[in-house]
């Protein structure tokens, strides 16, 4: 069990976790910190279900990517997606590097859904298939299938915008 100055250090220690969920689900920073907060709050309220089977950021990106699904749903709102024009995809020929780079890349992952952002995001921090398919509740095959598509998704939009 942990305590509230526990909870606290290891959210401190894993904040990253939950920036990323929010800059990868949300458009606006007022969003971005409803958002946070929200997450905050359900780990907060979940922390006594932690047994500590698996690491504390496992669990966190877990509590982070159900809470970014279901965020409005709470409130019956959708979040509204615009589809993006090319001039607000392209990349600039004289580009910053990357910065640039990472700016393409989060508009491709914003085109994709929900489920597969959060793979996405957790194959970029380097889980390996066991362990998104533990975070996501599904098979590590399955996790390969569908990264399989999510490339050829993101392969197409970068030739068709980038």
């Amino acid at each position: 069990m942990y305590s509230e100055q526990e909870f606290i250090n290891a959210v401190r220690d894993n904040q990253n976790i939950v920036h990323k969920v929010c800059n990868l689900y949300m458009q606006h920073d007022g969003d971005k910190e409803d958002l946070f907060q929200e997450i905050l709050l359900n780990a907060w309220k979940g922390i006594k279900n932690f047994k500590g089977e698996a690491k504390f950021s496992t669990w966190l990106y877990r509590v982070a990517l159900n809470t970014a699904i279901t965020f409005y749903r709470k409130d019956q709102r959708k979040v509204a997606f615009s589809e993006l024009n090319e001039q607000q995809v392209s990349v600039a020929e004289n580009t910053q590097g990357e910065e640039d780079q990472m700016i393409a890349m989060y508009k491709a992952i914003s085109t994709l859904s929900n489920i597969d952002k959060a793979l996405v995001m957790l194959y970029l921090e380097n889980y390996d298939y066991l362990e998104i398919g533990h975070i996501m509740g599904i098979t590590a095959n399955n996790v390969a299938v569908k990264m399989n598509r999510i490339k050829i998704k993101l392969k197409e939009y970068s030739k068709k915008y980038l």
